[in-house]
């Protein structure tokens, strides 16, 4: 039985409170079960030294994990020193955005994706990449004067989800005493239109069959469906598609 008695294809309850901040152009609260993650999008009037002159702009992302997030204290990133885990999940969101914006339309400027986990319970890197896409639907809104219209801008949607196998069942969106104990663990990046970015999965001391493979896919793409029609529910008017 599974923790809350949810069905292996439900997800945890997903929340998004928009504008929770005031001085971010795009600011969510995510919320998968008990994970919160903040994600905020902002606008920087300039892009990094690679692309100045190139008249195209530039998407990145940063995350992190603040020291309350995890029963026990996790220290602070200090100095510049940023923990192998962070860098890799933060490249990951920024990939995932850059997959569906057409850079060239922003002219020289960066949008700033900052994701902070304020509780973690499982799949904070998934409900980073989904509350990222908000925020980001939000900024393009705000400075649609600036940039244009959002739609030219993005064209499509994106959202994540986590697959496992646990006691030889498949199961949708694993929260922490789920994955811990996983034999597979897998994550799913996907458009809207149903393309994959990214599909990052590993058997922990195990092995799996293609036919699990495939079944922890079609699980994944049934989730991320759900996250994408709770997505546009959320922005409103502000959905960019």
């Amino acid at each position: 039985m599974r923790p809350h008695q949810r069905a292996t294809n439900q997800l945890r309850p997903l929340t998004f409170e928009l504008g929770f901040t005031k001085q971010a152009a795009g600011s969510v609260l995510v919320r998968s079960g008990v994970t919160t993650v903040l994600c905020t999008c902002s606008l920087e009037m300039a892009v990094p030294p690679f692309l100045v002159g190139k008249g195209t702009g530039w998407l990145t992302a940063e995350y992190g994990m603040l020291p309350g997030s995890t029963l026990g204290r996790k220290p602070r990133d200090k100095a510049g020193k940023v923990d192998g885990r962070s860098v890799e999940i933060q490249r990951l969101i920024g990939r995932s955005l850059r997959a569906v914006v057409d850079l060239s339309k922003l002219g020289e400027r960066t949008l700033w994706l900052d994701c902070d986990v304020i509780e973690a319970d499982g799949g904070t890197r998934t409900a980073a990449i989904n509350g990222a896409f908000v925020a980001l639907a939000m900024a393009l809104h705000k400075y649609r004067d600036v940039v244009g219209p959002a739609n030219q801008i993005v064209r499509d949607s994106v959202a994540a989800i986590s697959v496992g196998l646990l006691e030889n069942e498949e199961r949708l969106d694993l929260e922490y005493v789920e994955d811990r104990d996983a034999e597979v663990d897998m994550n799913l990046v996907m458009t809207g239109s149903g393309k994959f970015i990214e599909v990052q999965g590993a058997g922990e001391e195990a092995t799996f069959t293609s036919e699990q493979l495939f079944r922890l896919i079609d699980l994944g793409k049934e989730g991320i469906a759900n996250v994408t029609r709770l997505q546009e529910i959320a922005l409103g008017a502000s959905w960019p598609l």
